[in-house]
């Protein structure tokens, strides 16, 4: 009678049990926040690799290293040499565009475009770390978005990549395909002819657009290409096809799309948006998730933090592979069954977060430099923190300016240092930016007017290539010192500055932050919050010390 009536305590004690020691963690999205979009990802034994798109900003290629798809350090970036390649006389918004990663064999693998100069290229390295080697090229790959498939029972590779339309005769505005070639790995060269194997994406008859950022895995004796379709805004979709060869032809599931946040209801609370570019990759428990890119708008359409890389979820069902399909909404958080690994010296990037970089030794890896790295126009030091030499060239045109920037990694976010500045003519100014691209930002900076300190807010002129004055305050501290402060509140921004580094005064609020948004600016990337010094085009042996860089990002969808 006692052991009947017990039976159910030790059931449900048993149920708690299971359920304490499987659902150890959640997964909280972005997993990386802020312009990190086109991501690609791979699994080397207990390790997880992975890559974004950096366009014309330098170092390229980020390479991020986990161990339970939460926790990202950066352990290194692949283009980090000017001897590698660097991205002189082009738009931010170009350069490289949707890297993959791949490990076979004991060696990784990187492939990317560079769209403007170099087409798409190969870089290897035995440490993924780096070093990296240089770019070998492969002309014969006409297209963008290449990613490499190696197929262990035959010892092959292949490369599989977005096409012009055939015979470069689109039937629409958007119509492109996907084409495959034979790679020898080991020579890094293109065997054979290619072939199409996918012609404007899921049906041709409806006019599908940009079927780009194709892989291929082999699952359970299929063949899966998947690829995203619908441009990468808010019609963007994953979609998938199988096949029974790795030569295809490829079969479209019934029920794509299997990844979208289209057609959601607009109101929606906290949304997240243009979902897609996926990859997919087995988890630390055994089950498949999917990496890819989506934004957080704070209105509408319009966002300045970029796209950022999601995780979600994969259920194999019929043989197909479903993003979450028991949501049509992406969560915030998804709770799952294996251990967090924490990593020592990683930045957070994901959540709420705040964190002070130093410059007493080295930068941070995710620190960016405009097109290359001029070794020569910065040092660091313990005293001083982070010296800028003022540079003639200004951060509107398409070289090298004195200019060091953080992600903007929130839609609500401080960024905040201590300048120590003596301008010596008007010309001269140093200070923080918040930038969009060459054309939308604000620029936050101390300079001088008839012959006194003052600080200055300018918002930029897109069409004069100039930028227009919107406030000056003049500044009496004699230290030379002053903290500079930047904040974005969704769609507004606001400019603060202290003079002691404690009594903090406003300069100007409630600036329109849309102008950097992506839909006003344009192009693929997001918003820097970045440290800048500028000589506006003549000579001068001044300079700037910048102490410190604080960020601090509180998002409302993650307060308790």
């Amino acid at each position: 009678m006692i052991k009947r009536t017990l039976a159910p305590f030790f059931v449900i004690l048993g149920l708690l049990l299971t359920h304490t020691l499987t659902a150890q963690t959640t997964l909280v999205n972005p997993i990386m926040t802020g312009f990190y979009p086109d991501p690609s990802i791979v699994r080397v034994g207990p390790d997880y690799y992975l890559v974004n798109s950096t366009f014309s900003y330098f170092p390229g290629i980020p390479v991020h290293h986990s161990k339970d798809l939460k926790n990202w350090k950066q352990v290194g970036n692949v283009i980090d040499r000017p001897s590698q390649m660097d991205f002189m006389g082009e738009r931010l918004t170009r350069g490289l565009f949707a890297p993959a990663i791949n490990y076979y064999k004991g060696t990784y693998y990187v492939t990317c475009t560079d769209i403007d100069h170099d087409g798409n290229f190969i870089v290897t390295a035995k440490n993924p770390a780096g070093p990296w080697s240089k770019p070998v090229k492969l002309p014969q790959v006409q297209g963008i978005d290449p990613s490499l498939y190696f197929d262990d029972a035959t010892d092959k590779a292949y490369i599989i990549y977005n096409s012009d339309a055939p015979d470069r005769k689109p039937l629409y505005p958007g119509h492109r395909t996907i084409r495959i070639y034979e790679l020898d790995y080991k020579n890094l060269k293109i065997v054979g002819d290619g072939k199409q194997l996918v012609n404007g994406g899921v049906d041709l008859s409806k006019k599908p657009v940009w079927i780009e950022g194709p892989h291929i895995m082999k699952h359970n004796d299929w063949y899966y290409l998947y690829a995203a379709e619908g441009g990468t805004s808010m019609n963007h979709t994953e979609v998938v096809f199988r096949s029974k060869s790795v030569w295809g032809p490829f079969v479209p599931y019934e029920n794509n799309p299997i990844l979208t946040q289209r057609g959601l209801p607009e109101d929606r609370k906290d949304p997240i948006t243009s979902a897609g570019h996926a990859q997919f990759v087995e988890g630390p428990d055994g089950k498949w998730y999917s990496i890819f890119l989506a934004v957080r708008p704070y209105e509408g359409d319009y966002y300045n933090t970029g796209r950022e890389t999601f995780i979600a979820p994969v259920t194999w069902k019929d043989e197909w592979p479903i993003v979450d399909p028991a949501n049509k909404v992406i969560s915030y958080t998804y709770p799952v069954s294996f251990k967090e690994v924490k990593q020592a010296g990683a930045l957070p990037q994901s959540g709420n977060f705040a964190y002070t970089l130093r410059f007493d030794k080295q930068l941070d890896p995710a620190l960016l430099f405009m097109r290359t790295v001029d070794s020569s126009s910065f040092s660091l030091s313990r005293q001083k923190g982070l010296t800028l030499k003022l540079k003639p060239e200004t951060v509107m045109e398409l070289g090298n300016p004195s200019f060091i920037g953080k992600r903007q990694q929130h839609l609500y976010s401080t960024a905040e240092t201590e300048l120590t500045f003596s301008p010596k003519a008007d010309n001269e100014k140093a200070g923080l930016v918040i930038l969009q691209n060459e054309d939308h930002f604000y620029y936050l900076c101390k300079s001088i007017t008839q012959g006194k300190d003052v600080l200055q807010l300018y918002k930029s002129k897109p069409k004069e290539k100039s930028m227009e004055l919107l406030t000056e305050v003049p500044l009496t501290a004699k230290s030379g010192k002053v903290g500079l402060r930047i904040t974005s509140m969704g769609g507004t921004y606001s400019f603060a500055y202290a003079q002691d580094a404690k009594n903090w005064k406003m300069l100007k609020d409630n600036v329109d932050g849309k102008f950097l948004s992506t839909k006003e600016a344009g192009g693929f990337i997001g918003c820097l919050y970045g440290m800048y010094a500028t000589s506006s085009g003549e000579a001068t042996t001044n300079s700037a010390s910048f102490q410190y860089l604080t960020y601090k990002g509180e998002d409302p969808m993650y307060k308790k």
